[in-house]
């Protein structure tokens, strides 16, 4: 498993002619990254004294934040390999015979089939990345001020995790024949993106006034 590795094997993997992992992959490690960060700067938090200050429901929210970053952490490590092996069904699809019109329209629709299954695969990971950049936020606002730098990586790893996602996508559904099936997953893609800038540009701009 790619994620049994260590860092540097791991970038060394990357760094082949082998077209996996690829980007998928790498996307998926920068989410499970940015979650990882966050509930760090939670663990510095929570035993401050400024901690035990807030109100109890800003106490609870960075809790349970910590919480749901930690079941995102995993799946996104899991979604290291899963992306990298999303791609095996149109891989097989296009190794089916070829010789008769009736094979020829099997393998066309296996194909489509395929890069459907693909796509599934960095289509969660955009949106679970999405959720580890929106519960980012309270550690933005609350985190302990001295590891605020920390969080702020976190969001830029975030970012990267979903728009890198959103890349294999879309690239995906240059390869499908589905007009309906494109334009939905184009719309949801690019409302995804949109939220993504939004929420990181607020974000950040906090991270830079705490950094003053």
């Amino acid at each position: 498993m790619l994620v049994e590795k260590s860092v540097h094997d791991f970038i060394e993997i990357v760094d082949s002619n082998e077209p996996v992992p690829g980007g998928g992959s790498v996307s998926a490690l920068a989410g499970s990254i940015a979650a990882a960060l966050g509930r760090m700067v939670g663990s510095l938090t929570f035993n401050k004294k400024a901690f035990k200050e807030y109100d109890e429901s800003i106490q609870n929210c960075l809790r349970e934040s910590s919480e749901k970053l930690l079941s995102l952490k995993e799946e996104l490590e899991k979604g290291v390999d899963k992306d990298a092996n999303a791609f095996d069904k149109v891989m097989e699809a296009f190794a089916m015979p070829k010789e008769t019109e009736e094979e020829k329209k099997l393998r066309s629709e296996k194909v489509q089939e395929g890069y459907k299954i693909a796509l599934e695969t960095p289509r969660r990971a955009a949106k679970a990345c999405m959720e580890v950049l929106d519960l980012l936020e309270p550690f933005v606002k609350y985190g302990t001020k001295g590891a605020v730098s920390d969080v702020g990586v976190g969001v830029l790893m975030a970012t990267s995790g979903v728009e890198g996602s959103i890349f294999n996508v879309k690239i995906n559904l240059l390869a499908m024949k589905d007009e309906k099936y494109i334009e939905e997953a184009n719309k949801e893609a690019d409302e995804i993106i949109e939220k993504m800038n939004k929420k990181r540009d607020e974000l950040l701009k906090i991270v830079y006034e705490r950094l003053k």
